[in-house]
């Protein structure tokens, strides 16, 4: 170990006890899928958990390595996780992303590929926790990523500890870890690691943020500061969740069996915004065939904005939003409704 990892608390290995800590939260399941990507970050985390696995009645550990053939080396490099699995005696798999590869957005489907990869294999071993090794730069470089997209309070809450998502419950334990500790955790336990070039390629998004930390950490925009300003909102976003969730059956008007939901909308012009926000984008989600969960925050404000100061007025409106038709009556009820098949140069919402 290097000078600097055994004075610099940053960058020293990861303890049994910390280990112990962090994995608290995963004690109670019956198995766990580690997501092994051959870096340092997941392998430090396959050899920690597996030191905690010994103790009596932990969960059974799974590993599985998605080779995305986007490299000469890929296949060699998923093998070689497998050797160290089977050093460990954890059970492994490749799961291979087959197909043609798109000319763009390389980095997002391969993304989208790799977790329906472990989710199903996680459904095939009996509903295993999926568990993954992103680290404390991973959440600021995520925070500031989505930031520059222009997210919302629950998209700057950052990634979660544990989520379910499509059935499949994920699980991040190294969230407050510095990667720094990890891949002195991987030296000291002398495990070998790759280092993915694309990392470091500035055709990617996140590789140029993360060229960009170290300048901001400068100005004491630091990976910690990042980490804990998305705590924050997080916790924030769990109140207006919990807020919404109570205020919502209040809200909801009995039905005409079309497929439509019916708000008292009206209700909503003396609440924060925000609410009002959440409680229309709840909804939707709540009409068949929406897509809300695909629609822009600036659309969702843009639409929602307008139609509380129609009610504010007492005038009626209607909008299209997310592949669905809002109409806001004189009374203050909005109904929202599955948007029809539109006729060529007539919109629903126009007429």
């Amino acid at each position: 170990m290097s000078a600097l990892a055994s004075s610099d608390p940053e960058h020293l290995p990861v303890s049994a006890g910390e280990a112990a800590s962090l994995f608290a939260g995963l004690a109670g399941e019956t198995r766990l899928l580690i997501a092994v990507s051959g870096g340092p970050d997941s392998v430090a985390l396959l050899s920690l958990l597996h030191d905690w696995s010994q103790q009596p009645a932990r969960p059974a550990l799974h590993a599985a390595t998605v080779d995305h053939g986007l490299r000469e080396t890929s296949s060699s490099e998923a093998e070689a996780v497998g050797a160290l699995c089977s050093g460990l005696r954890v059970p492994h798999v490749i799961l291979r992303w087959a197909g043609p590869k798109p000319a763009t957005g390389i980095q997002q489907r391969a993304r989208e590929a790799r977790y329906a990869l472990l989710a199903a294999h996680a459904e095939a071993l009996g509903g295993a926790v999926l568990v993954t090794a992103h680290t404390l730069d991973d959440q600021a470089e995520t925070l500031l990523m989505r930031m520059a997209r222009g997210s919302g309070p629950s998209g700057l809450a950052g990634m979660r500890a544990r989520v379910r998502k499509d059935g499949t419950v994920l699980a991040r334990p190294l969230l407050a870890v510095p990667k720094a500790r990890l891949i002195a955790t991987a030296e000291a336990r002398r495990l070998s690691y790759i280092r993915d070039p694309s990392n470091a390629d500035p055709r990617f998004e996140r590789a140029r943020w993360r060229t960009l930390m170290p300048l901001l950490a400068d100005e004491g925009l630091t990976a910690e500061r990042l980490a804990v300003l998305a705590a924050r909102l997080a916790r924030m976003d769990a109140a207006i969740e919990h807020h919404v969730a109570l205020l919502l059956p209040s809200l909801i008007l009995a039905g005409e069996g079309t497929g439509a939901t019916r708000l008292r909308f009206g209700a909503l012009v003396d609440l924060p915004e925000e609410v009002a926000l959440r409680v229309v984008a709840e909804a939707l989600a709540l009409v068949p065939g929406s897509n809300a969960e695909l629609s822009r925050l600036e659309r969702l404000e843009g639409c929602v904005f307008t139609l509380l100061e129609a009610a504010r007025r007492g005038t009626a409106m209607t909008r299209t939003l997310s592949g669905c038709v809002l109409a806001l009556d004189r009374d203050g009820v909005l109904t929202l409704a599955p948007e029809p098949a539109r006729r060529r140069g007539v919109h629903p919402a126009s007429r």
